[in-house]
């Protein structure tokens, strides 16, 4: 590229690798939140959660990056435009494949990305958080011990725990255990924690003591420094993990076992998921064309009624809304996917059609004009309202 070409590129680039990682951080944010309890509630290790959150960045690197392309263009063409940057390299003679080539560049190079981490990452880190969840689930605290929560674990046997402390022991221990017919064990401890050892768990009781009730009414109590009381027989056992189309890689989807459950019961699911996979990584391309259309062109932006970036934005979440909408039918009827790889084909044609045609691509103005107008008397009304209530309390004497 050359020297200009190389300026264009370096500024798109810093924009939009910033405007991913700020996006990639909310995105990413949001979905530990909506799976903390899988830490929470199993008593996992900190390790687990910190894996856990690792790899859910690939499940957001492809949702975000189209737009973080957007923005990086959208917003310096914008910028370039409004200190007569792009003025001056049309006025040099430079054609405007100067201005268009670095933005392809950094759209095709966001595409390769996009298609790498959709067909080879995503799916083996989707398949380490099933594993993941399936472990925690078979996980006897996640199942049936919960904090200060009495829980059932057996017909007459039942378990509760007070808190869990920061060290990963459990504190205030109770569990009455009645399965004996006639005989009642209430067993009491300050701590304790629970131990894998083989195959088997254990509840490791520390300085408590237990209460037997006989049939004839009298208690004897018995104080103990530990007591170990085996859950292997209650611990759920750890079943396989269960891959749906989403977490399986493009090898398996382009071969798939002809025994899979979803091939053989819903072939239209499975298949939406491989023709969603050839063409979600062509939204960044179709996003930067987007972008092109709305800000590309070197007239002044200055009598604009909407600012670039907010068409291109507005135009890629309508976008984005059709493939959605056309991938999700797609799962069930097999006569939505010519339409999975028409959204992105056809939009990106039209985003091209402003761009060959060098016309600017923004709302109509009577869209610009009845929206201003709304605003306004939004605004007026708001006004009038807090001058009435202002008036008001003038008269009703409060300062």
């Amino acid at each position: 590229m050359k020297l200009v070409e190389r300026y264009i590129f370096s500024r798109a680039f810093k924009l939009s690798a910033g405007a991913l990682l700020v996006a990639l951080a909310i995105a990413w944010t949001t979905q530990i939140l909506a799976r903390i309890n899988i830490v929470t509630d199993s008593g996992q290790t900190a390790g687990t959660f910190l894996e856990l959150a690792t790899l859910l960045l690939p499940k957001v690197v492809p949702v975000v990056m189209p737009f973080a392309i957007i923005i990086g263009i959208s917003q310096t063409l914008t910028t370039m435009n409004q200190d007569s940057e792009l003025a001056v390299i049309a006025a040099s003679g430079s054609s405007r494949s100067t201005i268009l080539k670095p933005m392809l560049v950094l759209a095709l190079m966001a595409c390769v990305l996009a298609f790498l981490v959709n067909n080879l990452v995503e799916p083996l880190s989707r398949q380490r958080v099933r594993e993941i969840v399936a472990t925690a689930h078979a996980d006897l605290l996640s199942t049936v011990i919960q904090e200060g929560t009495f829980r059932k674990i057996d017909e007459g046997l039942f378990v509760q725990i007070a808190e869990r402390l920061p060290d990963g022991r459990l504190g205030g221990i109770f569990v009455a255990d009645s399965r004996q017919e006639g005989i009642d064990l209430n067993y009491y401890a300050k701590y304790g924690e629970v131990q894998q050892r083989d195959d088997q768990q254990f509840l490791f009781m520390i300085d408590g003591e237990v209460h037997r009730k006989s049939p004839g009414g009298d208690v004897s109590v018995v104080r103990y420094a530990s007591y170990a009381f085996d859950l292997s027989e209650f611990a759920p056992k750890a079943a396989a993990a269960q891959y749906a189309p989403k977490d399986q890689t493009l090898t398996y989807l382009l071969w798939p076992d002809p025994n899979d459950g979803y091939v053989k019961n819903a072939p239209a699911f499975f298949y939406a998921e491989l023709h969603r996979r050839f063409t979600e990584w062509a939204y960044p391309l179709v996003f930067a064309l987007i972008a092109l259309a709305a800000a590309g062109d070197v007239r002044s932006h200055r009598q604009a009624r909407v600012h670039p970036m907010v068409t291109a934005i507005c135009f890629a979440l309508l976008v984005r809304w059709e493939g959605y909408f056309v991938a999700d039918k797609a799962e069930n009827s097999s006569a939505f996917v010519p339409l999975v790889y028409a959204v992105p084909i056809l939009n990106g044609a039209f985003a091209a059609y402003f761009i060959a045609r060098n016309k600017v691509f923004e709302f109509p103005a009577s869209w610009t004009d009845r929206v201003a107008g709304l605003f306004n008397a939004a605004r007026a009304r708001l006004l009038r309202l807090r001058f009435g209530v202002s008036g008001r309390r003038l008269e009703g004497g409060s300062p």
